[in-house]
């Protein structure tokens, strides 16, 4: 005879409404969310010229990452929504060390792109490690101001949330990202990243510029999912 374990109707109820959270468009944001990441990580590797001035070629597409952590703080809660930061940079951090094994792999001469794969795709740790640092201190701190905002300041104005977390995340980003990856600091001041601490300056004006335009592009995005019950945080 089989022993059938109790479910009640409030168990039931709490998995239905679970279930009910978890919308298509709320899985599309968390993927969004982790692409994004990882693809502006694989084009910072580039160093660009563009307008005349040095920007890391991530740049374009990291941006998007606020507002789609935004959209997701609405649907996941805080607390949730730190877990998809830590993973999102634990995912990089995989993908980078995955990308470092493939490179050291002996390629087959058959195929004859060793050589370029390992130049494209091998990490530079040293970007990574910012990019990753970088990403985990701005998006937790976009995390706190949005959070502070709603729970303190107003639930309206849901484009205000996006500006005001956003306008104090992404310099923080900036600057965290372009100091650790190519400032002269102490034991990488002959590291081969490393550039004088005025390009250093104009990579991070030049990133705060264009994360700035993009926010304002995708600040719309907020809209795409129902506003949360913020009484219950």
């Amino acid at each position: 005879m089989e022993n059938h374990i109790p479910f009640s109707a409030e168990k039931s109820a709490t998995i239905s409404h679970a279930a009910a959270l978890v919308t298509p468009m709320v899985v599309i944001v968390i993927a969004a969310y982790i692409a994004a990441q990882m693809v502006s990580d694989i084009a910072s590797i580039k160093i660009g010229i563009v307008f005349s001035l040095a920007v890391d070629m991530g740049t374009f597409i990291y941006p998007l990452t606020f507002t789609l952590r935004d959209v997701a703080h609405k649907v996941l809660g805080k607390h949730n929504v730190r877990i998809l930061i830590i993973t999102a940079a634990v995912v990089n951090f995989f993908m980078a060390a995955y990308f470092m094994w493939a490179a050291s792999v002996p390629g087959d001469p058959a195929w004859g792109l060793d050589s370029e794969y390992n130049a494209i795709l091998g990490p530079l740790w040293r970007i990574v490690i910012a990019s990753i640092v970088a990403e985990i201190v701005s998006e937790l701190t976009d995390t706190e101001v949005y959070h502070w905002f709603v729970t303190r300041i107003t639930r309206r104005f849901q484009w205000a949330r996006v500006l005001v977390s956003n306008a104090i995340a992404i310099p923080i980003d900036s600057l965290v990202f372009a100091v650790l990856a190519f400032a002269p600091l102490p034991g990488l001041q002959d590291h081969f990243l490393t550039v004088p601490w005025s390009v250093v300056w104009q990579i991070f004006l030049f990133n705060v510029a264009v994360k700035i335009v993009v926010t304002l592009v995708s600040m719309p995005l907020i809209y795409v999912v129902p506003d949360r019950d913020w009484s219950a945080d």
